[in-house]
């Protein structure tokens, strides 16, 4: 009798707690193929703060709902999101019954697409990628078609380097401290496990940090918030690797409060789309949670993925047009097999431990602190005395002979003459029959230092790795407060302290006894890498001991504090958000050697340098209807630079960029926004302005100096570029109609102008000039005019039209067809300063007399790459058996197998007015721009089992 009365009374209760509520909307959210309820999915009305969460029977309800036309979003990560039209009615709970959603294709094609193109990984010891928009699939048609469509030709979203970014794994930011860009290879092969994800576009506010101006990329790995069940799938494609398999297992929270996730995978190809391109890599993950009541959780997660392949090299038109467009000179056969000259290894481990802290039901702090470590290593030959191995060294190539001119007479073009055109013709012959390093056999490298071996001599071949090893610690806390009904409040703030240890590593002495740490281009002390072990000699057996160092040695040392605050206000028909951050970052240098060159300034700790910087940025949209959004955001802020910009030579010295400013960004966007259960649309405006930025470049150049030897001023150079400022303006355009319940069709568009907004400074450090006298040996070469040319990276006109077929028994096909254009050669600052006139073997420096205003313009010309078309193919089907679904996903990209230039760069070996117009008017340049390609026709094949 008790119970009957106690369920009466609570069932009375809820009636009653129901009738109280004036406007309320319910339903139950389940998964189209299996029917059983999803929990976790999030419900939001928009043009309101009202966001939900479906429970374990997959029920949401919303209480106090403005009475009136709703949207409700029902959205689901892997789940194609829902946008419900409903009329609210006062007094009324409005029940939407059972909503069923689908296996969203586009989460589909970005768990299996993801991909970084050979020439995007980036080959600076840092290792960091410079494509901004391959990782940044959302669900904005836009984003999506930049990732996917236009990512093969590396475009970038708004012009800008991922530097100008935020990426985050559960609120760690994972940006290099060295550079400012994300490390993507740290989480490479593990899509399934990091598919929780969160972005926010251009300056739009995120609840984790203040952000940069291209927007932020939140990564969640809390293991109660993985959907339960488990995945496995099994991939070929012909990109960068060839085969992919991975496994994934979540268990989803038990009633013990425990919930764990773990997943592999493993990727490798003896060569991918580029000749002698081998690929090795494994991926761990795993990420536990406990609950131990409704107010504390604690989560670990560890990450582990080691990634090895082999890059490829950039071109000329004269090498590709002589051994094909796959053709990559860093490879050569060794015992049957290629071998690479150039590989990268990236295996840094990260481990984070998160307490998830619900204070109310209103307020949430998560607090995070982990630990990254690990090395990162970009191999290469060295030689010593010995003739340059690359097959593609210009005195290799017949242009050396058939762009020659008299020395002693400029005007004489010596290129025609019968001896040189056999000269080159045997060149040619010569290069297609030896086309790739030559390990072994006749003239090979293990041949020379056999021979130098016989003489007792240091290793005239050596392989060696260029080596960063990173030890970083990050702690962050975040707060998130609905402060009222339209007031909700987001703050945190990070501390990361960084340790990263460069040295040189030899990997291999290629039958050599021995190698001796000295520079052969130097004499006495200063041929010295370490004068405190003067004349070191490492053998073999050191090499395999792991005591390999050699060249430079040291540490770059940071401390970097930041903190944000930033307030969002909802109201009936405008909504805005103000933030602010600060941040204080601190810079040091600590040399391990002693170097001849700069004794005095290269060992120990040098000077500490400190920059503070301030942002400041708000936004508002204004609801035109209910569908109808007009939003502009702002945003001022300034920026510290970079390690890497700060010490333009810290392999040997601890110099600094004399007078270096934190660069100054101005930025907004206006965007006309459409959300319609069948069309949705977005329309920006874009602005950003980079003041005193800074670049620096490392190249060998000839005709720089004043010629003090007679060589016309030849030296291997650090070249500084500094005060840079740059201007990004466009247009972004993204449709998506769904024009019956199994078609769609979409269209996006870009349109830019990157352009240099100033004439910057640039400075060349030679290190042959120093002394004890002269302990930083810059030469200042004033303003390179570089106002008005194009920034390189990537096209800045894009546009592409979309069509998709669902059908209702789970198969879709789909098709794109994309247009790029605008895409330019990186050009070189030193060939655009007053220096490109003046002879160097002049007494008097005065300029060249053949130099006219009329022919630098012609020779200074920037290269516009041609415009290309590229069709995708996408398509797909899934089958359900009992509680498991299997499926398929397919592409092909560039279906035409269209042949086009990604990017590419202007050689500075000639820097001088003579040598350049002497070289182009040859029509065999030797030192042409050389250029990276895209992929030709590729496929990607998926295949797929959830259980």
């Amino acid at each position: 009798m008790k119970k009957l009365v106690f369920s009466t009374l609570l069932v009375m209760q809820v009636l009653f707690s129901f009738a109280q509520t004036t406007t309320g909307v319910t339903g139950k959210v389940v998964d189209s193929k299996t029917q059983k309820p999803l929990q976790n999915v999030v419900a939001s009305i928009q043009n309101t703060s009202l966001t939900v969460l479906t429970d374990a029977m997959g029920v949401f309800t919303f209480k106090n709902v403005p009475k009136g036309s709703q949207l409700i979003q029902i959205k689901s990560a892997g789940l194609k999101d829902q946008l419900l039209a409903v009329e609210v009615e006062e007094g009324k709970i409005l029940d939407l019954g059972v909503v069923a959603l689908e296996e969203d294709i586009t989460s589909e094609q970005q768990l299996s697409l993801i991909t970084i193109t050979e020439n995007d990984l980036g080959d600076d010891n840092s290792g960091s990628e410079s494509t901004a928009g391959l990782l940044q699939a959302s669900r904005d048609v836009f984003q999506q078609t930049a990732a996917f469509n236009w990512g093969q030709a590396r475009f970038r979203i708004r012009g800008l380097d991922n530097e100008y970014g935020t990426t985050m794994i559960n609120g760690v930011i994972m940006n290099k401290i060295y550079d400012g860009r994300p490390q993507w290879s740290n989480w490479g092969g593990l899509n399934d496990a990091t598919r929780n994800q969160e972005f926010t576009t251009g300056l739009a506010p995120s609840d984790y940090t203040f952000g940069g101006i291209l927007g932020t990329q939140e990564i969640n790995t809390r293991a109660s918030i993985y959907r339960k069940g488990s995945r496995l799938s099994f991939s070929g494609t012909n990109t960068n690797y060839s085969w992919r398999t991975m496994a994934t297992h979540a268990s989803g929270m038990g009633t013990n409060g425990w919930a764990f996730v773990v997943s592999a995978s493993g990727r490798w190809a003896k060569e991918g789309f580029y000749e002698g391109t081998d690929y090795d890599a494994k991926a761990l993950f795993a990420s536990v949670e406990k609950r131990f009541n409704k107010h504390h959780s604690l989560g670990f997660t560890s990450i582990y993925s080691e990634n090895s392949r082999g890059k490829s090299s950039p071109n000329t038109e004269e090498v590709r047009n002589l051994a094909g467009e796959t053709y990559n000179s860093y490879w050569g056969w060794q015992d049957g097999k290629k071998r690479n000259s150039r590989d990268k290894v990236v295996d840094e481990p990260i481990l984070m431990l998160t307490h998830y802290w619900k204070v109310t039901d209103k307020t949430n702090i998560n607090t995070s602190v982990a630990y990254q470590f690990g090395k990162i290593g970009n191999s290469r030959l060295d030689y010593n005395g010995a003739d340059n191995p690359d097959p593609t060294y210009y005195r290799n190539l017949p242009s050396y002979y058939t762009s020659a001119y008299d020395q002693t007479d400029y005007t004489n073009f010596l290129g025609d003459d019968p001896a040189n055109i056999a000269a080159g013709q045997n060149a040619r012959d010569t290069f297609l029959a030896n086309r790739q390093i030559r390990w072994e056999g006749d003239g090979s490298l293990y041949e020379a230092n056999r021979a130098n071996n016989l003489e007792g001599l240091s290793a005239a071949y050596m392989l060696y790795e260029d080596r960063t090893d990173d030890k970083i610690w990050t702690a962050n806390s975040i707060l998130n407060s609905q402060l009222a009904d339209n007031i909700n409040m987001n703050a945190g703030v990070t501390f990361r302290k960084l340790k990263s240890h460069n040295f040189a590593n030899i990997l291999d002495l290629l039958g050599a006894n021995y190698f001796r740490d000295t520079d052969n281009f130097q004499a006495g002390d200063r041929a010295e890498a370490d004068l405190n072990n003067p004349q070191r000699e490492i053998t073999q057996l050191q090499v395999q001991s792991g005591d390999g160092k050699f060249s430079y040695n040291y540490n770059l040392l940071a401390n970097t504090f930041d903190a944000f605050t930033q307030f969002k206000f909802t109201y009936k028909k405008i909504d805005f958000y103000l933030a602010e951050s600060f941040t204080r970052t601190e810079y040091q240098r600590e040399g391990l050697y002693k170097n001849g060159l700069y004794p005095t300034n290269s060992f120990g700790k040098s000077n500490k340098y400190i920059f503070e910087n301030f942002g400041f940025k708000g936004g508002l949209t204004y609801k035109i209807t209910g569908k109808q959004f007009l939003a502009v955001n702002a945003a001022y802020m300034t920026k510290a630079p970079t390690l890497r910009n700060l010490f333009p030579n810290a392999r040997i010295n601890d110099n600094v960029v004399g007078d270096l400013k934190s660069e100054n960004i101005t930025s907004g966007d206006v965007s006309y926004i459409i959300k319609a259960p069948k069309f949705k649309s977005r329309l920006t405006a874009f602005y950003s302005n980079i003041k005193n930025a800074t670049e620096t470049s490392f190249y060998f150049g000839e005709g720089i100096f004043e010629d003090n030897d007679g060589d016309g001023g030849d030296a291997f150079v650090a070249e500084t570029v500094k005060g840079i400022e740059k201007q990004n303006i466009g247009l972004e355009l993204g449709m998506e109609y769904q024009i019956t319940s199994t078609i769609k069709l979409t269209l996006s568009g870009a349109y830019g102008e990157y352009t240099y907004n100033n004439n910057p400074n640039v400075s060349l450090n030679n290190d042959d000039l120093a002394s004890e006298t002269n302990t930083n040996p810059v030469t200042d070469y004033g303003q390179a005019s570089l106002k008005g040319y194009r920034l390189s990276g990537g096209p800045q006109t894009a546009a592409s039209f979309g069509i998709e077929y669902r059908d209702p028994k789970f198969w879709w096909i789909g098709a794109n067809a994309n247009y790029l254009a605008d895409n330019y050669l990186d050009i070189s600052s030193l060939l655009r300063t007053d220096n490109f006139f003046r002879n160097p073997l002049d007494p008097d420096g005065f300029p060249f007399p053949e130099a006219t205003p009329e022919r630098a313009a012609e020779l200074l010309k920037q290269e516009k790459f041609d415009d290309f078309y590229l069709v995708n193919l996408t398509g797909g089907k899934s089958w359900k058996i009992k509680n498991t679904t299997f499926g398929l996903f397919a592409t092909i990209n560039n279906v035409l197998d269209v042949d086009y230039k990604t990017g590419g760069f202007e050689q500075t070996r000639n820097a001088n007015f003579r040598e350049v117009n002497q070289d182009v008017s040859s029509g065999t340049p030797a030192f042409a721009p050389k250029y990276f390609y895209g992929y030709g026709r590729t496929y990607f094949l998926n295949l797929y089992v959830n259980f």
